[in-house]
């Protein structure tokens, strides 16, 4: 049975393009008329689309798919990297928001994937070649639109290289610069937009400014569907879904009158999906410790059981297992473990994902041909 995810969906599309080395693992088809576009809604999740999308009529008017799963962790920067290059986040080694870089001492320093550090090569950290440089060298013409400021960042050049990009940060201009990028006879484009993920972190799903946001990405797939090309094939997904967390009782700030972090040296992830980095001979201790704790509220690895368990894939390279947590955490029901230095940034989020659970993880597929 083939996994719903993204790498399936990025290399189903590619793969209806003539792509070499891709595959249709989703059945999506050859490409009507050689023009595939794909727009991204970060944070945009099944469960939230089923309750609040018909309050705006175009998510009616789109073919619907059966639904995709989020990789895990269910996080921006692991599910994009998956997307960009096709293979599973074991692989591209893009394992969380936050993970340690070997060998830069101790306790070590944690990579920021989505802000970055100047002292990591991007193309050197993730080695895969994305779908976006395989199709360009086969003749496609591949597009990226987002903000201005994404262009030539580390995550960029990590997860997304390849593409022509195109900075946009209107909804007009995005509309714009996607139908001018669809011109060729054979061509791609990414197109993503965060401020839904942005709204739900600050006030939540569902919330006043959420919706707002929920309008605004309405209006970018309405002016898309109406101003692309003929020929071309809209596809509308997201990287993952989001749960709120408001009660203090589903708060818990690691170290806190706790001592889980007795043995940890580095704190990496994010609250719903945690890397936990140890010291040398403490990892059945501290596992067991985590367990005793959490009970049912989390499910408690060590990068052992992670690994075999799958989280991560089928494949786990060298990298991926240098990087990883000594110690995995997931946070079940709608916990969220902070980070002690965090406390206020991380407890006043009320939007949180990373975690397993079907909010998090379902996320919708949509199509429409133009």
């Amino acid at each position: 049975m083939t996994t719903r995810n993204l790498a399936a969906l990025s290399n189903s599309i590619f793969a209806s393009l003539g792509v070499a080395g891709t595959s249709d693992d989703l059945g999506i088809g050859a490409s009507p008329d050689g023009r595939e576009c794909l727009l991204l809604i970060d944070g945009m999740g099944l469960e939230a689309i089923e309750k609040y999308g018909h309050e705006f009529p175009i998510f009616a008017q789109l073919r619907s798919w059966t639904n995709l799963n989020s990789h895990f962790p269910s996080t921006t920067a692991t599910n994009i990297s998956s997307l960009g290059t096709g293979v599973l986040p074991g692989v591209h080694g893009m394992l969380g928001y936050t993970v340690r870089v070997p060998r830069s001492g101790e306790p070590g320093r944690l990579l920021n994937s989505l802000k970055w550090d100047d002292r990591v090569d991007p193309v050197i950290w993730q080695k895969v070649p994305t779908l976006f440089e395989r199709a360009s060298a086969e003749g496609v013409s591949v597009s990226h639109i987002a903000a201005k400021r994404y262009e030539g960042s580390g995550f960029t050049q990590a997860a997304l290289r390849g593409a022509n990009y195109l900075g946009a940060n209107q909804i007009e201009d995005i509309i714009d610069s996607t139908k001018s990028a669809m011109q060729s006879a054979r061509a791609f484009s990414y197109v993503y937009l965060n401020n839904l993920d942005h709204a739900g972190h600050e006030d939540g799903v569902g919330s006043e400014k959420w919706l707002g946001a929920l309008e605004v990405v309405a209006q970018l797939i309405s002016g898309l569907a109406e101003k692309l090309p003929k020929g071309t094939r809209l596809w509308v997904t997201a990287d993952h879904g989001m749960i709120n967390v408001q009660d203090a009782q589903d708060k818990v700030v690691l170290g806190l009158d706790n001592s889980l972090m007795e043995n940890v040296t580095l704190l990496g992830g994010e609250p719903r999906a945690r890397h936990v980095y140890l010291t040398e001979g403490s990892v059945d201790e501290t596992v067991a410790m985590w367990r005793e704790f959490f009970g049912e509220r989390a499910a408690i690895y060590s990068k052992s059981e992670a690994i075999s368990a799958g989280l991560f894939g089928a494949q786990v390279s060298l990298d991926s297992n240098e990087r990883m947590g000594d110690l995995i955490a997931i946070a079940n029901g709608e916990l969220i473990l902070i980070d002690p230095e965090r406390v206020k940034p991380e407890s006043e989020m009320v939007g949180h994902h990373g975690g397993l659970t079907q909010t998090e993880v379902a996320i919708p597929l949509f199509s429409q041909e133009i």
